[in-house]
């Protein structure tokens, strides 16, 4: 069966997070990846405990699906498979800082100039220019700078608990491809694609960033709150923890006769939403009471079948375990590889994990043989230590 991007050839010079992630996406949906790591390999692959053959188990979470190779991008040699390679791509994706693939003869200029119909997808941290521009970017830094931590927490700025600049920015890189393959196909020229953990990060600033705009007052950390709606926080309940998303009347009217206190419905200060979220701290108080001794995976079955969001806060472990994250089938096991599954579902041309991630440089004598090297001349470069 014919996946969505069947046919697609994508080189991936990209390591850690969002660069891999970006090129994963792709090669779930069918197209053919290359994934170049350097000498010493992704970084990722030291990433841990735990490890798995020797890599650290989160670099099987952003590389499988990928054909692999070890090229040292230093020496002339490499740059000129790397350029052969380039002859066939419709897609590259780098993260280096910018300059590097300059320096190297491989920017996007001297690119688009010998190859009109590629897509080159550059992944940085601030930018090439600006105040920032050229600066390294690592995701709880950008975190840190752009305001998320500040509005994550109890009152102290904290990380978030994934890394999710990183994983916005590899997804925006994958839209950002699909959105210029698709222009390609009316023109039929690439262009330059650039996602900026730094732009991400700040895009993730919803509603906060508008809440600022408008209003002039300072987003606050309010823990695991909603800053305009309420009750959307975390509860005790019976030992455990629930999450309440209500966040209409009528949700509200409906989970407060669940918990036994309808008359909050009809009070004027829980009336309506605006005047639950400025009276929280009161309306806290009596849910809280009413909570107490309530079993919470009882109590969330029953508001999540009268209509009113709410959930129990799970470990990793309970939510993996899930009948429904198998039914979705977003836990995968297949040939010894474990991980999520694709997250995006078409329905005719689906998505699939069909191989795990590889040694570094498995595949390398085979693309270097596809790409018209002889056996002698592989031997040559492996000598050379341009491919390993």
């Amino acid at each position: 069966m014919l996946s969505a991007l069947s046919g697609i050839r994508v080189l991936d010079l990209s390591r850690v997070l969002a660069g891999p992630l970006c090129a994963q996406i792709l090669a779930d949906h069918g197209a053919e990846v290359v994934k170049v790591e350097p000498p010493a390999g992704d970084e990722t692959r030291s990433y841990g405990p735990p490890f798995v053959e020797g890599s650290g188990a989160y670099y099987y979470a952003l590389n499988r699906n990928k054909t692999c190779m070890a090229l040292d991008l230093k020496r002339t040699e490499a740059r000129e498979i790397v350029s052969r390679m380039l002859k066939r791509a419709d897609v590259v994706i780098e993260n280096f800082l910018p300059g590097t693939m300059e320096k190297w003869g491989l920017g996007y200029d001297t690119l688009a100039a010998r190859h009109p119909g590629l897509v080159y997808c550059r992944i940085t941290g601030f930018g090439a220019d600006g105040p920032l521009g050229g600066l390294p970017g690592y995701d709880a830094v950008v975190q840190a700078m752009a305001g998320l931590m500040s509005i994550n927490g109890e009152g102290e700025a904290t990380r978030i608990g994934v890394p999710v600049v990183d994983m916005c920015t590899g997804m925006n890189a994958a839209i950002g491809i699909l959105l210029a393959l698709a222009e390609r196909s009316r023109s039929g020229l690439g262009q330059r694609v650039e996602s900026c953990l730094y732009d991400t990060a700040l895009g993730l600033l919803v509603p906060h960033a508008v809440n600022w705009l408008y209003s002039g007052r300072e987003p606050k950390a309010l823990g695991s709150a909603h800053p305009n709606i309420y009750p959307y926080d975390k509860f005790a309940a019976g030992g455990r923890e629930i999450y309440l998303g209500v966040s209409n009347d009528g949700q509200f009217r409906r989970f407060a006769a669940i918990i036994g206190l309808p008359a909050l419905a009809d009070d004027a200060r829980f009336r309506d939403n605006a005047g639950r979220s400025q009276n929280r701290a009161d309306l806290r108080k009596l849910i809280e009471q009413a909570l107490a001794t309530r079993d919470a995976a009882h109590l969330a079955n029953e508001l999540m079948a009268a209509g009113v969001p709410a959930g129990v806060v799970a470990p990793v472990s309970e939510a993996l375990e899930h009948p429904h994250t198998a039914h979705r089938g977003m836990r995968v096991e297949k040939d010894g590889y474990r991980g999520i599954g694709v997250p995006v579902k078409l329905s005719r041309t689906p998505g699939a994990v069909r191989s795990a991630p590889k040694a570094k440089g498995a595949d390398t004598r085979a693309v270097l043989a596809g790409l018209g090297y002889d056996a002698s001349e592989i031997d040559a470069l492996l000598v050379a230590k341009a491919v390993l």
